[in-house]
């Protein structure tokens, strides 16, 4: 069998441009094949652009107690409350964050215990709760903050308050470690008072974790 060229111009030329596109893709998939494999051969070259980086916000875990220098400051009386500012210190080398409510344990000199109860607000610190509680990120160094504050009047039939609070053993939101300090308000010359409410319920409190710009100081 004899193959007959095409004597018309406009066939050659059709023919032309058809292998000249078939010339093309074949590059193009060249071209796509090699960029395949040098991403086979370095994925973090091609993919890391997009990951989060290994110290953001958003990776950083919660601080742990043996990450945390924890102190009180800022302390006074006011309004017919004395209390302070508990201060979470990242104290390791790493990121962490802290939100939402600490654990403190109230402990009077005779070694009775008393759970401090969650605050909605305070007159100490001008601090009020809003959801959902703030996220608060702890470079090496920087310091988060909790009110913790209480009665410092008998209320209702109560002549006195109970004795006050001596000692208080701390936890972080999150973690089951503990630091045991001081509960001794330099500010208002007195240990954190104990004072219950008119129906007897104990007035000591936290607010949550927040920054030191969110509170009077």
């Amino acid at each position: 069998m004899r193959f007959q060229m095409a004597s018309d111009p406009r066939a050659r030329s059709a023919a032309s441009h058809g292998l000249t596109r078939v010339a093309a893709r074949g590059r193009t998939a060249t071209v796509s094949a090699l960029a395949a494999a040098a991403c086979g051969l370095a994925m973090t070259a091609c993919g890391g652009q997009n990951s989060p980086a290994s110290s953001s916000p958003a990776s950083s875990g919660a601080c742990a107690t043996s990450q945390l220098k924890i102190s009180i400051s800022n302390t006074g009386a006011l309004a017919r409350q004395a209390g302070g500012y508990l201060k979470f210190t990242n104290d390791s080398g790493t990121l962490c964050r802290m939100s939402g409510w600490p654990v403190v344990i109230g402990v009077t000199a005779t070694g009775s215990a008393t759970r401090l109860r969650r605050l909605q607000l305070t007159m100490f610190g001008a601090w009020h709760y809003t959801a959902p509680p703030p996220v608060v990120t702890l470079r090496p160094g920087d310091s988060a903050y909790a009110v913790v504050a209480a009665d410092d009047h008998p209320a209702g039939v109560n002549t006195r308050c109970p004795a006050p609070y001596v000692r208080l053993r701390v936890s972080p939101p999150g973690d089951s470690g503990n630091v045991t300090i001081s509960a001794w308000l330099a500010g208002a010359s007195s240990y954190l008072p104990a004072c219950t409410s008119a129906d007897g319920s104990p007035t000591a409190g936290t607010s949550t974790i927040t920054t030191l710009s969110s509170l009077p100081h």
